[in-house]
């Protein structure tokens, strides 16, 4: 059967989380998602603090939704972030990527390279590190609005990667219909995992393949209505800074 995963989710046990992972449980349950995939901050956490993000999933999961922990690690600039998955213990905090993404190899995890437009992290990205990476997010709802990212298309391309959308969740602004779809036949951690390193899963948006030829012929139109919408919340500001 084939189902929906929210990915690059935060609660607030992250810093910068608004939603406490029972609410996540409901609000992504009502939009017809099976899975969440959730990646909390490593800023600030600790292997105590992971024990507890991984029991808050299990309680927070129902019969219709699978909360699964994760982890989102950066660089000690802040620049290069990777999204990890599975039964790996907490790496730290500011740990060079290429020693993450080895540490998550070893361990049998999974890796996403989140964001990559963000702070221009595509332009530290290492060839190598490709082998450790399950796939490269193309379209993250925070920093690339209602558009697939073409620069994060070309590196993902680039090293054979999974096209990954997530929604970079932390409040309302970033809900947006991105999935993940999987083709599994049960919905467990283990499942969606082997899922995804099996290449069993391919991005959508309204229920379309983003790599489909619809999507494709629309991204000029989607482009420029993100071009439009960050016009528009630039003017916001200023006027809010005037008044």
């Amino acid at each position: 059967m084939t189902v929906l995963a929210a990915c690059h989710v935060h609660s607030n046990l992250s810093y910068d989380g608004s939603y406490t992972l029972e609410a996540l449980s409901d609000k992504f349950s009502r939009a017809g998602y099976r899975v969440v995939l959730m990646t909390e901050h490593d800023r600030g956490f600790s292997p105590e603090r992971l024990c507890q993000l991984r029991q808050l999933c299990d309680a927070a999961s129902t019969r219709d939704l699978l909360m699964i922990p994760g982890i989102e690690y950066s660089d000690a600039a802040n620049q290069v972030h990777v999204l990890v998955w599975g039964d790996v213990p907490f790496l730290g905090e500011n740990l060079p990527t290429g020693e993450t993404l080895r540490r998550v190899k070893e361990a049998g995890g999974v890796a996403v390279l989140a964001h990559p437009f963000r702070r221009n992290a595509w332009q530290c990205f290492e060839p190598n590190w490709g082998e450790a990476l399950a796939g490269i997010e193309v379209w993250n709802r925070k920093y690339d609005g209602w558009a697939p990212n073409r620069t994060a298309h070309d590196l993902q391309r680039s090293v054979g990667a999974i096209p990954f959308v997530g929604l970079d969740f932390h409040t309302e602004r970033q809900f947006f219909p991105l999935a993940m779809a999987m083709d599994i036949a049960t919905v467990t951690e283990r499942a969606v995992l082997d899922c995804i390193r099996a290449r069993r899963v391919n991005p959508r948006v309204f229920g379309l393949e983003v790599e489909g030829q619809l999507v494709r012929h629309a991204s000029p139109i989607l482009e420029a209505a993100e071009a439009s919408r960050k016009k528009a919340a630039r003017a916001s500001r200023k006027m809010k800074l005037r008044v």
